[in-house]
């Protein structure tokens, strides 16, 4: 049986859109939980991997409540967080409170920038979420100024597979009940299992920057897969 909240046709943004609605009150809350707070590390690390430069323009895409929009700002840069979800935007603007960070309704596949307009590009736990991964990447690409950086901070996909089936009973056993427990909603964290089912997950993400003329690009595991940054670089002029 699948997920409520997941859907691999027309209505997928539409699903997506209703399970964060669900959620944004509680989803940093839970996201500590389910994460032991570790998620805190992996997107200090992205910011890390991001080299900003101070004054330099940085887009996060699938923004939600702005955790790396704001670790981006405090790095010195110039920041747009974008996100569909305007419950999870009211949070972040909320926690946000200046203009920098700024963020906007959109749509991560019809990004609103012109081409090369920003130095990084970052999207976290979001591009698993598109009803196309690979037409968000392609559009986040676009974005991206030559010479910049594009990263993906997503779920992975162990190689090992004792250690993959760990990591997926832990999905579909524990993290479905924080969400029943904390805000209500079970099949809200079911469907990250669900989702990922479906997603190629750090090595497809790096075959397709690279199918892309990306350069250096590089995959950087977490706990052994279950986490995981995509990084790279689009070419100069």
């Amino acid at each position: 049986m699948g997920n409520e909240f997941y859907d691999p046709g027309e209505q997928r943004a539409a699903k997506v859109n209703q399970l964060f609605a669900a959620v944004a009150r509680r989803y940093d809350f839970i996201n500590d939980l389910q994460s032991f707070g570790l998620h805190r590390a992996w997107k200090n690390r992205l910011v890390r991997m991001a080299e900003v430069k101070s004054g330099a323009t940085a887009l996060d895409v699938c923004c939600g409540t702005g955790d790396i929009a704001l670790r981006l700002a405090r790095a010195g840069a110039t920041v747009t967080g974008l996100d569909f979800s305007a419950p999870m935007l009211d949070v972040a603007r909320a926690r946000g409170g200046e203009a920098n960070p700024k963020f906007i309704q959109g749509d991560a596949l019809q990004l609103p920038f012109a081409d090369g307009t920003f130095e990084v590009v970052t999207v976290g736990y979001g591009l698993r979420n598109l009803s196309s991964w690979e037409a968000g990447v392609t559009e986040m690409l676009r974005v991206t100024r030559p010479g910049g950086r594009l990263l993906v901070l997503e779920f992975g996909k162990p190689d090992n597979a004792a250690w993959r089936a760990i990591y997926f009973a832990y999905l579909r056993l524990a993290v479905p009940f924080l969400g029943l427990l904390c805000c209500g909603n079970a099949s809200a964290y079911a469907y990250i299992l669900e989702s990922l089912k479906h997603y190629p997950a750090q090595n497809g993400v790096a075959s397709t920057m690279r199918e892309l003329g990306m350069k250096n690009v590089r995959v950087v595991n977490l706990l052994g897969g279950m986490m995981s940054i995509n990084c790279g670089e689009k070419p100069a002029d």
